[in-house]
Order: C-alpha cells, then sequence, then structure tokens
C-alpha cells in the first residue's frame, strides 16, 4: 500500500490555542495512531496503550471543566480533534467520542463532592469509560430498559444485562441506566460503576464487520452494589441525562463520520492521480473528477453541519434538531464518499492491501450507533411537526 502523509483540512479555529492543540493531535495521529492501525484492526486488537498515550496528552477531556483536569476547549474545538483522530483510526475515535459520552453525566448533572472524587481521574488520570443504555431487547426503544437498581440501606443492587457496549470487558468505569422505579422513562436513574465492581461480567466481543480493534460487548450485572454516592442526579432523571449525554454523543459521532470519509478521499485522491491509464492519471478522466469533486463537497457540507451545530450547543442554546441533522447527514456521507472511494480504486479497492475496503466497512456502524439514522430522522421531524399521535 503507497504511503502517503494526508494534506491538513483547512479550518477556521477560534484560538491560537486550538490551533496549536490540532497541530498535536495530527502528529500524534500520524505517528502513532495511522501506522498500526491496518495491522491492529486485522487482527482485532484493542489499542489501550493509545487511550493512555491521549490521556497523558489530556485529550480525553478536551470539552471538560480544567478545575478538574479538563481542557477547556469548546465543542467546536473537541470534535475536530476527534475528525483527526478518525481519519488515522476509527476505533481510537469513536473510543475517545464514548469515553466523553459516558463523562458527560458525571460533569453535567454530578454534585461537586462527586466531581471532584471522580472527575479528575476519568478526565486525566488514565481511566476510560463505557455507556450503558442499551439492552437485548432496548435499543432505539431505551426507555424500556429492563436492568433493575434496587435500593438497600445506602446502597443499589443492580441485576440486568447491557448490550451493544464499546469497551464491554476493558472500561475502568461505566455510567449505568437502571430501573428504579416504574414503567417509562420517568423511573430511570443513572449511575458511575466502577469497571471492577465484584458482580460484573462481559460476554466475548461481538464479531463485526468493521472496527474489529473496538470491543463491542454484552455486560452483565449481577447483584453489582454501588453506593448512594454513585448515583448521578436526581432519582428518575436518569433518562433525561441519557438523551442530554446523546445530543452530545451524536455530534461526536458526526465528526468520526466526517474523518472517515475525509481518509477516504485522501486516499482516492492519491490513488487517482498516481494511477496510469491510457498513458496518463485516471484523474485526467471527467467521470472520476467529477466523483472526486462530489465527495470533497459533501465532506465540507458535513464539516459545516457538525460545526455549526457545536457552536449552538457552546452558546448555550437548543441543539438537538440540528445534531439528529448532523448525525444524519455525515453518516450517510461517510458510507456514500467511503464506497466511491472504493470504486475509484476498482479492483485494488476491494482489497485489504488498500485502506478504502476497511474504511467503507467501518462507515457503515456510524449510520446505526447512537440512533440509528431512521431514528434521527424521526427526532428530525418531531422538531418541525410536533410528536406523532397516537
Amino acid at each position: 500500500m503507497p504511503d502517503r502523509a494526508p494534506q491538513p483540512v483547512d479550518r477556521l479555529l477560534p484560538t491560537d490555542e486550538a490551533r496549536d492543540l490540532l497541530t498535536l493531535v495530527r502528529d500524534i495521529a500520524q505517528r502513532e495512531v495511522a501506522p498500526r492501525a491496518a495491522e491492529e484492526e486485522e487482527a482485532g486488537r484493542f489499542p489501550r496503550e493509545l487511550f493512555t498515550l491521549l490521556s497523558e496528552s489530556g485529550l480525553l477531556g478536551l470539552p471538560y471543566d480544567s478545575e478538574y483536569g479538563g481542557g477547556d476547549q469548546p465543542y467546536e474545538v473537541y470534535l475536530q480533534v476527534l475528525e483527526e483522530l478518525a481519519r488515522a483510526r476509527l476505533t481510537v475515535a469513536l473510543g475517545v467520542s464514548v469515553h466523553t459520552l459516558a463523562t458527560y453525566p458525571l460533569a453535567a448533572y454530578g454534585t461537586k463532592e462527586q466531581r471532584a472524587e471522580h472527575l479528575p481521574a476519568v478526565l486525566g488520570g488514565g481511566l476510560l469509560g463505557g455507556y450503558c443504555l442499551s439492552e437485548p431487547s432496548s435499543g432505539s426503544d431505551a426507555a424500556s430498559l429492563r436492568t433493575r437498581a434496587v435500593r438497600d440501606g445506602d446502597d443499589w443492587v443492580i441485576d440486568g444485562t447491557k448490550a451493544w457496549i464499546t469497551h464491554g470487558g476493558v472500561a475502568d468505569f461505566y455510567t449505568v441506566m437502571a430501573r428504579t422505579g416504574g414503567e417509562g422513562a420517568r423511573g430511570v436513574s443513572a449511575f458511575l460503576v466502577p469497571g471492577d465492581a465484584e458482580g460484573i461480567g462481559a460476554a466475548a466481543p461481538e464479531k463485526k464487520m468493521g472496527m474489529k480493534g473496538s470491543p463491542t460487548a454484552q455486560v452483565h450485572f449481577d447483584g453489582v452494589r454501588v453506593p448512594d454516592t454513585r448515583r448521578i442526579g436526581e432519582e428518575g432523571q436518569g433518562f433525561a441525562i441519557a438523551l442530554s449525554a446523546l445530543d452530545g454523543g451524536r455530534l461526536g459521532i458526526a465528526a468520526c463520520a466526517i474523518g472517515v470519509a475525509q481518509a477516504a478521499l485522501d486516499e482516492a485522491v492519491g490513488y487517482a492521480t498516481e494511477r496510469r491509464q491510457f498513458g496518463r492519471p485516471i484523474a485526467d478522466f471527467q467521470g472520476l473528477r467529477f466523483m472526486l469533486a462530489d465527495m470533497a463537497t459533501q465532506i465540507e457540507a458535513g464539516r459545516a453541519l457538525y460545526l455549526a451545530a457545536a457552536r449552538l450547543r457552546d452558546a448555550g442554546r437548543p441543539f438537538g434538531k440540528q445534531a439528529a441533522m448532523a448525525k444524519l447527514h455525515c453518516t450517510d456521507t461517510a458510507m456514500r464518499v467511503t464506497t466511491d472511494a472504493v470504486q475509484i480504486l476498482g479492483g485494488y479497492g476491494y482489497t485489504a492491501d488498500f485502506p478504502a475496503e476497511r474504511y467503507m466497512r467501518e462507515a457503515k456502524v456510524l449510520q446505526i450507533v447512537e440512533g440509528t439514522n431512521q431514528i434521527q430522522r424521526m427526532v428530525i421531524a418531531r422538531h418541525l411537526a410536533g410528536p406523532e399521535t397516537r
């Protein structure tokens, strides 16, 4: 496979600090992440040491308060960091996004005492998080979750199974949504559960078509005892916390999707300008030139969309509709662009000697995680036309 260093994306960043940060991230991505990506993904190897490096570099707590070890960065900067990491390897970028998602309930809804006790280790102490909402029988209908937490004195005892958990079995902590009351959304509470708590076990990782280096597994809670001091927010507030976290998480997925799409475009442009047929580079042929132009335009549109949503979030304004739009558009774009990249490379695009086929396999999952794109369309429609009539 030819070794091509990607050209920097032309970014409009808010501060000199942000520009320096993106330079650091590109250096880490090109030096530490990208060179090992193909081999480790094929082997299904989880790069835990890379997350330790990112933690030591201050990259696991970018959008959170520096008082607790965070980076004090606006979401528009954090998301562009994710994009750069995804351009090098989606497993790493998605892992950072999931860690940020798992951290959000503690950072946004935890008491001052909870934040002081737990956030420094979570943001810069090398810990890695998992987010436990989905279950085997409740995916899109997350409010029907059945994992239950029962009060026992000053503790809660959690029983149930969570499904499709990124970092399942390797996370140092899990943010767990469990039923503490009646049926429906108002009966759910949130808990911060140590990954090594007695009674936690993980199934074997799922065998996936892509992102083989990122463990996705069921996590079982069998009488897991958690003190009430690890309940996040009020009893019954858990589902609202979960939805609030997912709005930001969807922007993370959108940024990851644009990173994968950008990597596919880089590969397609490099190949098309080097590959010669009929005595000239195939990039001279109008059919391919138009494909490349469309790919680049879709990527720029997606980048603008996720950044616009992030700036609303940074300004403290509602951004749920825009987050759903960004997740929908950016992940659909990633699927289209990676498919076109495989087509441009022709037979070589279908081989593992080039990364285009891996990008295509990885792009597919982004249309599914953190709310399928069909769910995103429902969310957007509700903002436009109100709830569905029953």
